[in-house]
């Protein structure tokens, strides 16, 4: 295989947004250069916008640089607390699986991540971004993709990570099926010292909003985020005139005073492109899929899209891998987007019921919720975002799942081929860190034992003895390791392949397959 473009040649990403930047950042640490190309003279920072970051999101921008800062800052909320009209229904804490640092959600607003991902871009060589260069045109060849931003800029490959309206989308000339919701979303920054902190809470029904929905959260700085669901149309600069704004906020903070930060309402939508690739052309993010919010599948499910993209790109450019590798992007996010949008319609159908019958469903949920024996598994209030499992990729050496693994929002998955590896504390060269900071641009390959001699092959991977890392014994349990065991982790922490004995056939077929290689 040969390498695809000149070193220097760069991707082009159209939208200097979260999911443009990661990808980008990304793609540096692999060594290959890109120009993220933004429509806006400037990015409004203005209000929270998506505010939950998930573990394993965590993991991703650790990768990409911004974790720590943002863990540092963020608020930890570790349990989920579920109402209708005042009482609680049941709460939700989150397991851990094997052992890790990071926790299992933050809340950060978006505007505030994305100022850390433009910070570090801005002192990146490898990362260009051009402001108030919007794309009116693209174009392909057989040697890469050429894009009108004000000039033309020519690259080896284009990801449009330009959101929900995106121009790439229309310019590849590609579906957006779905549809969008009558009700809005009044949203809410408030500051004030309020009594339930790291908890995010659900009302449903509650008297002050009869018949809708509201979701509380915390955020740094004293900060709450408050989301109501409101009947189309409504008016928000004449709530603010007539006090009805005031009186809704009054129903979260009693007599405690309070600051209005930043409010805005939004309609939400739930659909996805019909494919995320167009030859050397990907969708990410929201350009390739919009979700309800309940659940933070949106950004978290576009970081994933971003990494995801990002290594194989990286592998394709440097001759690790065949062209055909990327066709696996698609294979692999759509389907993650399909669950996405499966989940979310679900959750929908119960907060938003548009039928008769629907509401009939869900109020006789919620009423049977207070003395069933576990009410999550009839109340809906928005299954939180998980890793997707690739266990039918083509990238993935097929393997089942053991009879009786969990399958309830939450649970701790089995280390089974597809499913993102597991985490936990390693000791490695003599450095305490975690399982997960040792992958992102190469396989990594982790043995029960230590084998006589690895294969050789020509995919970039490293070899690790769990007898020379697992000092605590934490990673052989998470990973349910024989003593002649191999998993195989993609760079993207994804188990490529478990194999019971390290046959070094075994072990290099697996990692070509992975690489898109027979």
């Amino acid at each position: 295989m040969t390498r695809v473009g000149s070193p220097a040649e760069p991707v082009l990403v159209v939208g200097a947004g979260p999911v443009g930047l990661v990808t980008a950042l990304l793609l540096a640490r692999h060594g290959v250069p890109s120009v993220v190309l933004e429509a806006a003279a400037r990015r409004d920072p203005a209000g929270s916008r998506a505010i939950c970051f998930q573990r394993d999101v965590l993991d991703v921008l650790d990768r990409a640089g911004c974790a720590e800062r943002m863990i540092a800052r963020g608020v930890t909320w570790t349990t989920a607390r579920t109402y209708d009209r005042g009482d609680e229904l049941f709460s939700v804490a989150f397991p851990d699986a094997g052992r890790s640092e990071v926790p299992p959600w933050i809340n950060i607003s978006q505007a505030e991540v994305e100022g850390y991902l433009r910070d570090l871009a801005a002192t990146e060589p490898l990362v260009d971004v051009r402001y108030g260069h919007a794309v009116t045109a693209l174009r392909q060849d057989g040697r890469g993709v050429e894009a009108d931003a004000g000039g033309t800029v020519r690259g080896t490959h284009a990801v449009g990570a330009d959101g929900g309206r995106s121009a790439v989308r229309g310019l590849l000339g590609i579906g957006f099926p779905g549809r969008s919701f009558a009700d809005e979303f009044l949203i809410c920054d408030i500051r004030a010292d309020l009594p339930f902190p790291s908890e995010r809470r659900f009302y449903f029904d509650p008297e002050w909003n009869p018949g809708r929905q509201v979701l509380v959260h915390p955020c740094p700085d004293g900060t709450w985020r408050i989301d109501w669901q409101v009947p189309a149309g409504l008016d928000l600069a004449a709530e603010r005139r007539s006090g009805a704004l005031d009186a809704r906020v009054r129903k979260i903070t009693g007599d405690a005073p309070y600051e209005i930060v930043w409010a805005t309402v939004y309609r939400f939508h739930e659909r996805v492109a019909e494919t995320f690739a167009s030859g050397r052309a990907f969708l990410a993010g929201d350009a390739a899929h919009l979700y309800a919010p309940f659940g933070a599948r949106g950004l978290n499910s576009g970081v994933q899209d971003a990494e995801n993209l990002a290594w194989k790109l990286a592998f394709v450019r440097h001759g690790w891998a065949p062209p055909g590798l990327l066709r696996s992007y698609d294979a692999e996010r759509r389907a993650a987007a399909a669950e996405n949008l499966r989940v979310t319609t679900r959750t929908m159908e119960f907060l938003v019921p548009r039928t008769a019958a629907q509401r009939a469903r869900r109020r006789a949920a919620l009423a049977a919720a207070r003395t069933h024996p576990d009410p999550r598994a009839i109340v809906d209030s928005g299954r939180l975002a998980e890793p997707f499992w690739y266990l039918d990729s083509p990238l993935t050496t097929p393997a089942g799942p053991p009879d009786g693994f969990p399958r309830e929002a939450g649970a701790v998955r089995p280390p089974v081929p597809g499913v993102l590896c597991p985490d936990g504390p390693c000791t490695v060269d003599g450095e305490a860190t975690r399982l997960r900071r040792l992958v992102g641009t190469r396989f990594l390959v982790l043995t029960g034992g230590r084998p006589a001699a690895p294969p050789a092959v020509d995919v970039p991977c490293e070899f690790r003895a769990l007898d020379d890392i697992d000092t605590e014994g934490v990673l052989r349990t998470a990973l349910r390791a024989g003593p002649d065991s191999v998993h195989i982790v993609r760079p993207d922490g994804h188990l490529a392949a478990v194999l019971p004995v390290c046959d070094p056939g075994a072990v290099a077929g697996a990692l070509y397959r992975a690489c898109g290689r027979t």
